[in-house]
């Protein structure tokens, strides 16, 4: 007889096939540590399982690079057997991928277990699963929403073999200025927005507002905010799938690398958060008429500029990632905050003060969600529950007035994470050891890479 567990998984996939009679395939995905879509691909009558008994996939999922290969220094790989553990569906994650030809494939998005049911201490949607909890035990509601900065380019390089911006559906010319929050440019990709939003859509994924951004052929797609964190990470990770599909079906490539340009602005990941208490009343919201009066809010964007610093590893994490550190671009150099001013790396946006929220502006679109929010958290909560005083917010160009502090040196971001006992106790000490390993092998890796740069500048002339 089957259980009732059993009886919901069947009515779930059989609902769920009911409604979508062309797809034949299912996609089984997990996020990993680079924010990459790993997992596996599975006929539709084997869906039913998948929800009553979850997949198999090898711990080391949570070991590899950029590049997809293992790196042993973690411990995940073949020095512990490169055992699997089980994967479960995460709920409301199951819908069709409307991008792909036919109509015939679904997708279901997972999250990795211990044998025993237990969170595996790696998979970073566990890790913000237990930071979450410890807000839940103070009677706190995290209250998000996600901004996520892409660039569209040819897939077609330019003469020197590099990456250009795509010719315009309508104009078929290639864009050359900024342009931010041009409309116009939003009608030449009017198609490529307009099928964006439907297959959102068709997915559940609450996106918001589409804009044109400030460096030709880059855009910005915003997601409604929810007080169900880990499912806005959720549609974080989806929605970047889901760019890069419609941008192929459209002939041109969607990229979310930091600095896919040196000398334009980079993309960013903006994390907007408040926090409500059980009467479902925002905490950050003043009650005088000092926007940053809230003791509330000083003490959560303490903790975030006190571990900014040494957080700069997981905001930050490849070598692409510190090359967006400029200044002038509208990226935060220092750990700084102010009341509606965009050269802060904390920002109050202004509004009524029900809304008031803190906006987060330091990480790169190539951030892993899951490690951002996670982070942003965490340093909240140290915030809120030791006291920490910020320093004073700045009024006008934080550029002019603080030098910048945050390191651009992926080594030296590695050992500040490394020796951070705050950090490394809220997301893990386990869990540090495994992301500090993997990062540092995949920096390793670059040291041997030879730029073209460098043969002109140092070949014939050192």
């Amino acid at each position: 007889m089957s259980s009732a567990n059993d009886t919901d998984a069947q009515n779930v996939a059989s609902d769920f096939l009911d409604q979508h009679p062309d797809i034949t395939t299912i996609d089984l995905l997990i996020s990993d540590l680079n924010g990459v879509i790993r997992g596996k691909r599975i006929p539709c009558d084997n869906l039913a399982k998948v929800f009553e008994k979850g997949i198999y996939l090898p711990a080391s999922v949570f070991a590899l690079d950029i590049n997809g290969n293992t790196v042993e220094e973690t411990g995940l790989g073949l020095s512990s057997g490169d055992g699997d553990r089980v994967c479960r569906a995460i709920p409301g994650t199951l819908n069709p991928v409307t991008w792909m030809d036919n109509n015939q494939y679904g997708q279901l998005l997972m999250t990795m277990e211990e044998m025993d049911g237990s969170p595996f201490f790696a998979d970073p949607r566990q890790i913000l699963r237990r930071i979450l909890e410890q807000f839940s035990a103070r009677g706190l509601t995290p209250v998000v929403a996600l901004e996520l900065e892409f660039y569209l380019v040819d897939r077609v390089r330019d003469e020197e073999n590099l990456i250009q911006p795509p010719q315009s559906p309508s104009s078929g010319e290639r864009a050359t200025q900024s342009q931010l929050y041009s409309v116009l440019e939003l009608d030449e990709y009017a198609e490529f927005i307009n099928d964006l939003q439907c297959a959102a859509q068709a997915q559940g994924l609450p996106l918001d507002t589409v804009l044109k951004e400030c460096a030709p052929g880059q855009f910005e797609a915003n997601l409604i905010h929810t007080d169900d964190a880990l499912s806005a990470c959720d549609h974080s990770v989806l929605l970047k799938r889901l760019i890069k599909g419609v941008a192929l079906k459209h002939g041109f490539e969607a990229t979310f690398m930091a600095k896919p340009y040196g000398s334009e602005a980079g993309s960013g990941t903006h994390v907007h958060v408040s926090l409500i208490d059980s009467n479902g009343h925002n905490i950050f919201a003043e009650s005088g008429d000092d926007p940053l009066e809230s003791a509330e809010l000083q003490h959560a964007v303490g903790g975030l500029l006190e571990l900014m610093p040494d957080s700069m590893a997981l905001l930050a994490p490849n070598l692409n990632s510190f090359r967006r550190f400029q200044e002038g671009l509208y990226v935060p150099m220092a750990p700084t905050w102010g009341y509606d001013n965009r050269s802060v790396a904390i920002r109050v946006p202004a509004g009524p003060k029900e809304a008031r929220r803190i906006e987060h502006r330091v990480a790169g679109a190539d951030v892993n969600p899951y490690l951002l929010l996670a982070t942003v958290l965490a340093s909240i909560h140290h915030g809120l529950t030791q006291q920490v005083a910020p320093a004073e917010p700045i009024i006008g160009n934080a550029y002019e007035q603080i030098a910048p502090q945050l390191t651009n040196s992926w080594a030296h971001a590695l050992h500040l994470l490394g020796n951070n006992h705050v950090l490394g106790e809220q997301l893990g000490e386990d869990f540090i050891e495994v992301f500090i390993a993997n990062r540092q092998a995949e920096r390793a890796d670059t040291m041997r890479e030879v730029s073209a740069m460098e043969y002109d500048w140092y070949l014939r002339h050192v």
